[in-house]
């Protein structure tokens, strides 16, 4: 099914497959068919690894930014494997635990996937790893030397220690970067690890980042702007100096043209309604021009793929672009980005093409997309657009309120990804009051028995509170399950409502359900998928209408019962930021449906934050119980965990 490459597959495959070093950013750059289809292609050619040592080690290594990065890539490798030769991939996810990473076994194995924490703990106990290896694959490469700078570099130095050896003079030897942003250590990587390496960058904006474009902020009211673009164009230069300037409609294109003529400045100008033709335009755009000439071409944005140019050294954004427009408008530069490998020093050697953007007061839509950019490009950014932006994150957030609390927050404490999680950073006192959970607990927080029920990952579970006494949720189970034995009492449902509360048999079971989802194209069917909640265990599921069962109102008496418990002060390590499914497999396996005693530190909500939380054993001949294990140990002592003292913490100070 597969219809063709993609232009940056395009451009990227021919060289991967000749074995050539190469950088490919892109908007896909995140996708690994960038490089899987030319290296297993390399790998098919038994001939290019015939002086390699006769060692155990792998002939491609791939380094991808977080597990579950790793994981796709290995599944992927092993789909299109099925074409190709047995290549004996290896998924390597490796905790702290030094007696795991020493019991791996890579016999055999020609690519290996991993993670750059999870290779050099490896490399402690396989010294010759890289004995072999030709193809180093740097998958995200951004987030890697931005998550991990240090690891990936001691990687290259070890692999460039490796290929310096006289056994490597005739053999492949290849680096291949792939990401979607410029990062300021790719060039490093350039120019210390590879040789003569191809560059495709399919992204303009980033690639006016690769060739030092200077970015340039100007605040100014909108009445203003014209002012000011006359006084940027009021300069003296000994070089010919070509300048587009970027206007969102006709009549600004006409306003702004009018006031360059009237102040003496030599102007051209086009737009669809424009009485000059675009090769006129183009002549007079391409003539020869003495140096210390401004050449100065003012333009609406669907005229630029027309015209073509490239030629540019200056661009004027008189009105403010959209993120997707903005590179377009920088392509017209091209000709004039400088190339880090053929200049040793870009500030002294390649004359700086210039981006110009007017900050107005109406430049709300895609400030907070510029102002990412400009941060990214490392450009100095004047406090108007900073004071701008926190006032729109602020708004932003203030839109989120009535969503639910952030998932990364409750459970780690802190949040990366702020501006684009779709979920609440900040309480709001309406939704976070105590729900399903006993007022006698809220008021004196301490030891309470929890039975969890649904396992969402390592730390986040659903269950109930248990009263040792008498809980009342066990009494209403049983009085439940008594009336449902009664073939006359299981009344189907006719007219689902949403909210409602209904029961549901599952096996040999019933519970109570609530439903928070009806499909609108599905009413009118006969039967139906309904989604719902098991209010008193916290998970979800989808069911057939005809499944749902009249509940008596007697049974809706008692409030939900689920809880859900976040355990504190632990986090994934190596900066993920989702739990290891080897964590989350071995805590489901040991805790659901076993009683724990916890202490519950915090409550918001219908969650209760817990420290520590332990499992325990009755020991009915003697009527006493014992403490079995603490989840938060169990973890740590894993490898896949690491300490988070700061969760509680960042949880008050909101």
């Amino acid at each position: 099914k597969f219809l063709g490459p993609n232009l940056t597959e395009s451009y990227c495959w021919p060289p991967v497959a000749r074995g050539c070093d190469v950088v490919a950013i892109s908007y896909q750059g995140n996708d690994p068919f960038l490089y899987i289809p030319p290296v297993l292609t390399c790998l098919q050619s038994g001939s290019c690894y015939k002086a390699l040592p006769t060692r155990n080690g792998p002939l491609a290594l791939i380094l991808c930014p977080g597990w579950k990065k790793a994981q796709l890539v290995f599944e992927l490798l092993k789909t299109y494997e099925r074409c190709s030769r047995q290549l004996h991939p290896m998924l390597l996810i490796l905790g702290q635990n030094k007696k795991e990473a020493g019991s791996v076994k890579i016999r055999g194995c020609e690519v290996i996937v991993t993670t750059p924490h999870s290779l050099l703990r490896l490399f402690e106990h396989h010294s010759l790893l890289f004995c072999r290896l030709c193809h180093l694959v740097l998958d995200e490469i951004e987030v890697l030397f931005s998550e991990a700078t240090e690891q990936v570099f001691t990687i290259l130095d070890c692999y460039k220690k490796a290929i310096i050896t006289e056994e490597w003079e005739y053999s492949l030897h290849q680096i291949i970067a792939v990401g979607t942003h410029w990062n300021k250590h790719i060039t490093h990587l350039i120019k210390e690890f590879m040789n003569d390496p191809y560059i495709v960058i399919t992204a303009m904006e980033e690639a006016s980042i690769y060739g030092n474009v200077q970015q340039v902020v100007r605040p100014c009211t909108n009445s203003e702007r014209t002012a000011v673009l006359l006084k940027i164009l009021d300069f003296t230069c000994d070089n010919l100096q070509k300048v587009l300037v970027f206007t969102n409609s006709v009549n600004e294109a006409e306003m702004v043209h009018k006031a360059l003529k009237s102040n003496s400045i030599f102007s051209l100008k086009i737009h669809k309604e424009s009485e000059f033709s675009f090769k006129y335009i183009l002549e007079q755009w391409r003539k020869k021009y003495s140096s210390g000439t401004h050449v100065v071409l003012v333009l609406t944005d669907d005229c630029m793929q027309s015209l073509g140019i490239t030629d540019a050294t200056c661009v004027i954004h008189f009105s403010f672009p959209s993120p997707r427009i903005f590179g377009q408008r920088l392509h017209g530069m091209s000709d004039n980005f400088c190339n880090v490998i053929k200049y040793s020093s870009v500030d002294q050697e390649c004359t700086k093409a210039r981006s110009v953007i007017l900050l107005t007061e109406n430049t709300a839509c895609h400030a907070l997309e510029i102002l990412r950019y400009l941060q990214h490009a490392e450009a100095e950014i004047p406090p108007e657009l900073h004071d701008f932006t926190a006032k729109m994150l602020e708004a932003e957030e203030d839109k989120k309120f009535s969503r639910p609390l952030c998932p990364y927050l409750k459970t780690f404490g802190i949040c990366k990804n702020r501006t684009v999680c779709p979920d609440r950073h900040q309480i709001n006192l309406q939704i976070d009051v105590p729900q399903n959970i006993p007022d006698k607990i809220i008021r004196t927080p301490g030891c309470v028995t929890i039975l969890p029920l649904h396992i969402v990952h390592a730390t986040n579970y659903f269950g109930r509170i248990v009263d040792k006494q008498k809980d009342q949720y066990t009494v209403l189970a049983e009085e439940i399950n008594e009336y449902f034995k009664k073939p006359s009492n299981k009344i189907a449902v006719k007219n689902v409502e949403k909210l409602a509360f209904y029961g549901l048999c599952e096996k040999t079971l019933f519970h109570r359900v609530q439903v928070v989802e009806i499909s609108p194209k599905e009413e009118e069917n006969l039967f139906f998928n309904v989604k719902i909640k098991y209010i008193d265990e916290g998970r979800t599921s989808q069911v057939q209408s005809y499944q749902l069962l009249h509940l008596p109102s007697r049974f809706q008496c008692l409030p939900p019962q689920a809880v859900e418990f976040v355990v504190c002060r632990v986090k994934p390590i190596d900066n993920e930021i989702e739990w290891n499914p080897k964590v989350t497999h071995y805590i489901h396996h040991k805790i659901k449906g076993k009683l724990h005693e916890a202490k519950i530190v915090h409550t918001l909500g219908n969650t209760a934050w817990v420290d520590p939380m332990v499992g325990i054993e009755l020991l009915s001949d003697l009527k006493m119980s014992v403490n079995e294990y603490n989840i938060r140990s169990e973890i740590l002592s894993m490898g896949l965990g690491t300490d988070n003292p700061e969760h509680i913490t960042q949880l008050q100070k909101l």
